[in-house]
């Protein structure tokens, strides 16, 4: 596949920075592109860049990427960043997407295209799996859902044996870029622990679990905090990427990187992110596992941190998939000239690669209610900026987190205008849009790069982003939604067992 040229956004110029002192950079491997940015002692973004990722679907439910994009991709974002900047890194954090299987032979090469975190073919195994295991929900505080990776390595034992078979390790979408950048195998404990393989409360590997999928730790890299450092980078890949041998953090999962770039780590801090998919993030000081209604318990990236986390599958690309169908030719150009909602639009469930929380439902599917004659086309992308934001409402609500005051706003997802009222009052609190909001991923992991570098991190870097706006719920708006809304929740009971029966 070949990759489109990084988009590289320089803050500064690279001829300001002769007085300047180190930075960290921060590499985050997303869904749709990685972006790699410099951070410099005092927390400034001194330096970005950004190389989009293409996602293959061969078939209905599945999602899969070439591991080997990732490096490209990873090789081809650093390296758009300025050369003054490289030369001045000492060391590199790691974000990137949960729950990707990828399977490794021997010679550690790629043996399948990697399966995603919403890939929903593993349905099948996920019931399976929680009969063999019945202590996996204690163990993990979480249910077993298509979208984790154990189930994706039972789907392939069952349907690809020659390929388990011949697996020697599996890691992780941003462990494999670690793996090239070190030689090191290593994972961190807020992304092990959206295995289904991790004792979330013991913060180590589960030997019951990994047998129930037939296998043993052996197949799994090492384990380290997400502040300590897990390897170094090798001396052929400084030379390429223009760097010095510089120490490589554990990182996180995408979302405890987020968490710690816009400072939630403290309990009750939280954050709703709007991406490929849509999240609402809360900071524990324990591990508190509910798992019910889909709600995910994690490690944070932090030591002694864990998170409660909801999820929606399709927020933004949801949004995005609307706005072509309706024939919009961006969705910037959809949501330009939206207007005001009208009492008989139409209602959108954005289920288009199924739903986590609160339903669990890896068959269910995208939804248009309500469509007659008069039906625009900007009414259906109204739909889904609200269909958005009632999915996102209801994760929310599963959480049960009244003491939640607001609520920091990360993600590309942001920038999408009219989204943010919907939210704010769907969700009824206030949100918080901070500097650094776009890119808190990538920005987390360069904030865990600075703890691994110097052990603790400066004043600077443990303050959340300043405060760039804050959007309070409009009370009159919060009304409408809600009587809409109160429809909108009866559309998962209808139609659970239709999209069970059209499901692949």
């Amino acid at each position: 596949m070949a990759l489109d040229a990084p988009v590289g956004l320089p803050v500064r110029e690279a001829a300001a920075f002769g007085g300047l002192g180190v930075v960290v950079i921060g590499l985050d491997l997303g869904t749709s592109g990685v972006k790699a940015v410099a951070v410099d002692s005092g927390g400034v973004i001194q330096a970005q860049a950004t190389t989009p990722l293409a996602v293959s679907r061969p078939q209905p439910l599945w999602s899969e990427q070439d591991p080997q994009d990732w490096i490209a991709a990873a090789e081809a974002a650093i390296c758009a960043l300025p050369e003054a900047i490289r030369r001045r890194t000492r060391a590199i954090g790691l974000s990137g997407q949960m729950h990707g299987a990828t399977l490794l032979d021997v010679r550690d090469k790629a043996l399948r295209p990697a399966i995603l975190w919403n890939d929903g073919r593993s349905g099948r195994e996920c019931r399976a799996l929680e009969a063999a295991a019945p202590d996996l929900v204690a163990i993990t505080g979480n249910r077993a859902m298509p979208g984790f990776t154990a189930p994706k390595l039972a789907w392939v034992r069952a349907h690809e044996p020659e390929v388990f078979a011949a697996t020697r390790r599996v890691l992780l979408p941003k462990d494999y870029v670690r793996l090239w950048l070190t030689g090191e195998t290593v994972s961190d404990m807020s992304d092990s622990a959206g295995t289904l393989w991790l004792d979330v409360g013991r913060r180590d590997w589960s030997d019951v679990l990994l047998a129930a999928t037939g296998l043993t730790r052996d197949h799994m890299p090492r384990l380290v905090e997400g502040s300590a450092v897990s390897g170094v980078l090798r001396k052929p890949v400084a030379e390429t990427l223009g760097l010095p041998q510089v120490p490589v953090a554990g990182g996180g999962g995408d979302n405890a990187a987020s968490a710690v770039g816009v400072g939630a780590v403290a309990p009750g801090q939280a954050f709703v992110s709007v991406g490929t998919s849509g999240v609402i993030f809360i900071a524990d000081d324990a591990f508190r596992p509910n798992p019910g209604r889909g709600v995910h318990t994690f490690c944070h990236a932090l030591p002694e941190t864990w998170h409660r986390m909801s999820v929606t599958l399709s927020a933004a690309s949801a949004i995005d998939s609307v706005a072509r169908l309706a024939g919009f030719s961006s969705t910037a150009e959809a949501v330009a000239n939206l207007g005001d909602g009208q009492p008989d639009d139409p209602l959108f469930a954005p289920w288009l690669s199924g739903e986590r929380t609160p339903h669990n439902d890896p068959s269910a599917s995208g939804v248009f209610v309500g469509l007659t004659h008069a039906t625009t086309r900007e009414a259906l992308v109204r739909a889904a900026l609200e269909g958005v934001a009632f999915a996102l409402a209801d994760g929310f609500e599963a959480l049960g987190s009244p003491q939640v005051e607001a609520l920091s706003v990360v993600g590309g997802g942001t920038r999408i205008a009219g989204l943010g009222p919907l939210l704010a009052a769907a969700l009824g609190r206030p949100l918080v849009y901070r500097d650094g909001g776009e890119t808190a991923a990538a920005l987390g992991a360069a904030r865990l790069a600075w703890m691994a570098l110097e052990g603790e991190v400066a004043e600077p870097l443990r303050r959340p982003g300043q405060v760039l706006r804050e959007l309070t719920p409009d009370k009159e708006l919060a009304g409408r939604l809600a009587l809409r809304r109160a429809v909108w929740r009866r559309l998962h009971p209808a139609l659970s067992q239709t999209f069970q029966e059209l499901s692949p």
